[in-house]
């Protein structure tokens, strides 16, 4: 499933608008859902518009792995952060990814762990 958190790393990581959109094609279902704490969405078009909100809040940020996979069935949880490459992340938080029949992206339900005060 290392590649499902990569994939999914992608598509929060692509600036390119529509670049990152046919990414979200690729990999998501038909009708993802996506929740947080701060966003609860449904649709790659409500996806997309909240990857963009996400890079314009945080600009030149990138989300990186931040600890291993734990993985059952069709659903795996990982920890993330998001900082400048290469330094520590500012923001750190896990997401639970549950994939579809055909093993797209089909529901995430984020936590964050630490955030900016």
């Amino acid at each position: 499933m290392s590649d499902l958190v990569d994939r999914y790393l992608a598509c929060w990581n692509e600036t390119d608008a529509d670049t990152r959109r046919a990414l979200i094609d690729r990999h998501w279902s038909a009708d993802p859902s996506y929740v947080d704490p701060l966003a609860q969405v449904q649709g790659r078009e409500a996806l997309a518009a909240t990857i963009a909100a996400v890079q314009g809040q945080f600009p030149g940020f990138v989300f990186s792995q931040a600890g291993p996979i734990d993985t059952h069935h069709n659903v795996a949880r990982f920890t993330w952060g998001l900082g400048p490459e290469g330094a520590e992340p500012i923001v750190v938080g896990f997401d639970v990814v549950a994939t579809d029949a055909d093993g797209r992206i089909d529901r995430v339900l984020g936590f964050l762990d630490r955030v900016p005060g």
